[in-house]
């Protein structure tokens, strides 16, 4: 379990996030389409897996405008913006902003992704929603670089994450 804040009050996480030179675990998730999407999806491609509560909040939706415009200049790698939003506020947010170089996934089926990664808020005014945290997988599938951002309010470490995809 993890500890992190949200506005000074200490939370908690279901668990851990993966280990760096760990194989990133498996997910499925759900597209703005509806459809379903694994990880064996984006096999032989880096992932930036950008995590946070909700894009209705204003630094969850900064993190997915940040990773948009540093996706467009990333070679063989997606950015992947997951939530437990509905895909529908994804899709408006995305489509409103005019965002098209990340993609949208979302967690509200079972849970199952923030299980597997660890990140679910087991209490506190955000419970059950996902922790702030960014995880880097290589093409591999090997986790290269981690991220719980310490305080829910504050955006990740943008650079770090670009940086291990080098």
């Amino acid at each position: 379990m993890a500890t992190v804040t949200l506005g000074g009050d200490t939370v908690h996480t279901s668990g851990t996030l993966p280990s760096i030179g760990e194989t990133a675990p498996d997910f499925k998730l759900t597209a703005t389409d509806l459809s379903s999407k694994e990880l064996k999806d984006y096999a032989g491609q880096n992932l930036v897996l950008n995590i946070f509560p909700s894009v209705d909040t204003g630094t969850c939706a900064t993190s997915v405008r940040t990773f948009n415009k540093a996706a467009s200049s990333l070679n063989n790698t997606k950015v992947l913006c997951i939530s437990k939003d509905l895909p529908f506020a994804m899709a408006r947010f995305c489509g409103a902003e005019g965002l098209d170089n990340v993609e949208s996934l979302t967690d509200y089926k079972d849970g199952s992704f923030g299980k597997a990664y660890g990140l679910d808020f087991t209490d506190g005014a955000f419970e059950s929603l996902l922790s702030r945290c960014i995880v880097v997988i290589n093409s591999e599938g090997v986790v290269t670089h981690t991220e719980q951002v310490p305080e829910i309010a504050d955006e990740p470490n943008y650079e770090a994450a670009l940086d291990a995809l080098k």
